[in-house]
């Protein structure tokens, strides 16, 4: 599903209950992160909805390297040339993606009866199977991006080692993957809040990454599981912050 300029220039897709963006700067294109396997489709379909050719995609940045997220990135370096960057401390999970640290047994919660239709959506789009990537360019905790967008580094670790969220200061909108959502796919509980210890490498750091999330003063917040946050990102942390760690 494309849902379009959700931030100026930025385009939402969300598969099974996973969010993924196409950042446009004249004519230029960048991914952030990359859905699940069958969100190949999505890409194709939204190109064509915007009128665009995959050779105006310059790069694909990843916020993680979590198995739901990296889904269509090898076959988007590989058969079409896009670069994948990820965090440094993030690239041995791109070559082993569903080997993360966690906290908690996923089983637990993906099992429960209200997290049914997510597990089994998870399945039916191969979230659980994505193809490793080969290849990718590192980058560190701070500092600015090389591709469209000129995204800022906001190093948000805890999620994974190496989680990252992307700010675009002249858009008012930060991307944080996993760092906060709107959405738990492991709770099913919506609102402002971290991801569940099923998939949670270091919780207490993730609490404390908040306040990078929060240093960007954005007025969007654009999760990874979730509907956009328009309500300011201050606004989002003190939520999560008041949620928990389930």
């Amino acid at each position: 599903m494309l849902q379009r300029d959700v931030a100026p220039g930025i385009h939402r897709i969300e598969d099974a209950y996973v969010n993924w963006y196409l950042v446009e700067v004249e004519g230029r294109f960048t991914i952030v992160d990359a859905g699940v396997p069958t969100s190949w489709a999505s890409l194709q379909d939204a190109l064509r909805q915007l009128d665009v050719a995959p050779d105006r995609i310059d790069a694909l940045v990843l916020t993680h390297a979590h198995f739901d997220h990296i889904g269509f990135a090898e076959r988007a370096r590989s058969e079409l040339g896009i670069p994948v960057w990820v965090h440094e401390d993030d690239v041995p999970l791109t070559r082993h993606p569903l080997q993360y640290t966690r906290e908690r047994n996923p089983l637990l919660y993906l099992l429960r009866p209200q997290t049914l239709p997510i597990t089994v959506a998870f399945l039916r789009n191969r979230a659980f199977f994505p193809a490793p990537i080969a290849e990718v360019r590192p980058y560190g905790d701070e500092g600015t991006l090389a591709v469209p967008g000129s995204p800022q580094i906001v190093y948000t670790p805890g999620h994974t080692i190496g989680h990252c969220s992307l700010h675009f200061p002249e858009r008012d909108v930060v991307i944080a993957g996993d760092a906060l959502v709107t959405f738990n796919p492991y709770t099913n509980e919506t609102g402002p809040q971290l991801v569940a210890r099923a998939a949670t490498a270091d919780s207490d750091r993730a609490l404390r990454s908040l306040d990078a999330l929060a240093a960007t003063a954005a007025t969007v917040l654009l999760p990874g599981h979730g509907a956009p946050w328009m309500g300011g990102v201050e606004a989002a942390v003190a939520q999560a912050r008041a949620a928990g760690v389930k």
